[in-house]
């Protein structure tokens, strides 16, 4: 049986200095500012959201260096997407223009019937959350909201990162099984 992404990093040799991660921190930050501020409306957000992600890369420094862009940009694409649905949930109002060329401009709410099926949908997803056993939807959030690797969730409960990769493995199944009709309505 093959070993599981989270061993293999693992077991990676060690960076050789702690200079190796810096030179590759410093390497990539304008890259990163550049990639995300194409994604957000101002150059602070784009340089916060990257010191933000380059901050929680600081936990895989001891992983292989050849896996270090890879987590860097999947941990910048989490950040973003964290940020926006804090903003959606705020009902933020991203730079709204007063310009009167975008005052004509059609509206981005939701209709009331959307509103409706987006709360209903909230709510099935958390009976379907509330639903799962007690350590299997400790696990899940842990990794799926909270951002833990299966190493550290494994640390966190003393248990076996097998034990994770198996709880959120039978959340995925549930979970899917459970909103399935919800996949149905929404299917063209």
């Amino acid at each position: 049986m093959g070993l599981s992404t989270i061993e293999r990093e693992r077991r990676a040799p060690l960076p050789a200095t702690r200079t190796d991660f810096e030179v590759f921190v410093r390497g990539q930050r304008d890259t990163l500012v550049r990639l995300l501020r194409r994604r957000v409306p101002c150059e602070e957000d784009a340089q916060d959201l990257a010191q933000e992600s380059l901050e929680r890369l600081m936990r895989y420094r001891t992983h292989a260096p050849e896996s270090w862009a890879r987590l860097l940009y999947r941990i910048a694409v989490n950040a973003l997407n964290d940020r926006l649905r804090r903003a959606r949930a705020r009902g933020d109002a991203q730079y709204l223009s007063l310009d009167e060329a975008a005052l004509d401009l059609p509206s981005t709410d939701l209709d009331h019937e959307q509103q409706v099926a987006q709360r209903q949908e909230l709510v099935l997803l958390q009976r379907a959350l509330l639903g799962l056993p007690p350590r299997c939807r400790e696990v899940y959030l842990l990794n799926r909201i909270e951002g833990m690797s299966y190493t550290q969730i494994a640390a966190h409960l003393g248990i076996s990162v097998k034990a994770v990769e198996k709880h959120v493995g039978k959340a995925l199944k549930l979970l899917r099984e459970r909103l399935a009709p919800i996949d149905k309505e929404v299917a063209p």
